[in-house]
């Protein structure tokens, strides 16, 4: 037991997120961001997207008051690789073992297979949840000592989390998207008076190819959100995952379990040619953020990737006025559509002083690397002179 604000605090490991009540991980998840929800993370184990044979296994870790409420949590796994992460660390494992060292497993404290920035240690709301945070930042740090574990990572935290996991001994860690930002613009050309007039012009002729060959956009959410809506978009998913990185991560039946928990929290664009699907964009709706994270297809058309997945994510945002779109991943091509180079942090601990030491020089001209790089990508935003074209 652990003092906490004045109360006793427990934590507790668990191998099965239903093992935690959905509703005590809601209330210190909170709405804002939809994949540290309950119905996200469960519909991974309870597909077995997500299990210890893919080297996922769910550890997840709360910890309580001394009334035995959750009173925070964090989705943790045991992982054998470092598959399904977008933040690579293949060269240190390599160096470490190299060095004599056991990489694997290791801690991960992440959502799988989600590059979107967001909070990782959950803490319900109240007057302890400084606190409670800070007693979730010692137990991953326990954990590791307990079993023995080399590193402890926490992928995409958001600005007060990695901060925070930093002034407790973390290491920081840069990376860059390309984000877009809402500067409360009414309609989509609004956002286009703010770039320059070739750029306008191009984006107008890209919207207009997209759709020349009598291609129709359907935005489906909610009750709407049918079976063989999933049926065809899990047939473009394996399409694209099969051509980008070999074994796709989802099964089919995750599909159907976000489409049953989540519905309204979802954004599922499909484009139709001649009576029939052809592409589709998978979107997650945040309280500020549209995430787009799948695109596939069967037939190629000229610009119907950028239409669906930036531009008409564009048009949701503003509808609905969100302050931003994070459409996944890597992609200079898309600071031509308005998106702009955009900060992205990690921070990881590492219980070998050697190998921190090294790990930590590493990070610290990387972070100057990724900073520069950002600035130069910068300069080729589509925005009129003297607009702001980065943020982080």
């Amino acid at each position: 037991m652990n003092d906490c604000g004045g109360r006793e605090i427990t934590a507790r490991i668990h191998q099965s997120l239903a093992d935690i009540s959905a509703a005590d991980w809601n209330a210190c998840a909170g709405q804002t961001n939809p994949f540290v929800s309950y119905a996200f993370l469960s519909a991974l184990e309870d597909s077995e997207s997500v299990h210890r044979r893919q080297g996922w296994g769910p550890v997840h870790l709360t910890v309580e008051d001394d009334n035995g409420q959750v009173a925070g949590c964090a989705p943790l796994y045991m992982k054998s690789h470092s598959r399904g992460e977008y933040i690579f660390d293949y060269g240190w494992a390599d160096a470490y073992e190299r060095a004599g060292g056991q990489y694997y497993p290791k801690l991960l404290c992440a959502v799988p297979f989600t590059p979107a920035t967001g909070e990782r240690l959950l803490a319900r709301p109240g007057p302890n949840q400084d606190a409670v945070l800070n007693q979730l930042i010692a137990a991953l740090k326990g954990a590791a000592e307990q079993l023995d574990i080399a590193t402890v990572n926490v992928n995409f935290a958001n600005d007060d989390q990695w901060r925070r996991l930093t002034e407790a001994g973390f290491l920081h860690r840069t990376d860059q998207q390309f984000h877009w930002y809402n500067r409360g613009y009414g309609a989509f050309d609004d956002f286009l008076d703010d770039l320059s007039s070739r750029k306008r012009k191009t984006i107008r002729k890209e919207r207009r190819t997209a759709l020349e060959n009598d291609i129709d956009i359907e935005f489906v959410s909610g009750s709407d959100l049918r079976e063989e809506h999933w049926d065809a978009f899990y047939h473009f998913y394996m399409d694209t995952g099969g051509r980008k990185w070999g074994t796709p991560y989802l099964n089919r039946l995750f599909f159907s379990l976000i489409g049953e928990r989540m519905a309204d929290r979802i954004l599922l664009m499909m484009c139709r040619r001649d009576g029939r699907y052809i592409a589709g964009a998978l979107n997650f709706v945040g309280a500020d953020c549209l995430y787009g994270r799948y695109w596939g297809c069967v037939e190629d058309h000229r610009f119907l990737h950028f239409e669906t997945c930036y531009y008409r994510a564009i048009d949701y945002a503003i509808a609905h006025g969100l302050d931003r779109v994070e459409a996944g991943a890597q992609g200079p091509h898309k600071i031509a559509r308005g998106y702009v180079p955009t900060l992205v942090h990690s921070a990881h601990y590492i219980r070998d002083a050697g190998f921190r030491r090294a790990v930590a020089n590493y990070l610290e001209h990387e972070r100057r690397e990724v900073e520069q790089d950002a600035e130069h990508l910068a300069e080729h935003a589509p925005f009129r002179r003297g607009e702001r074209s980065s943020l982080d």
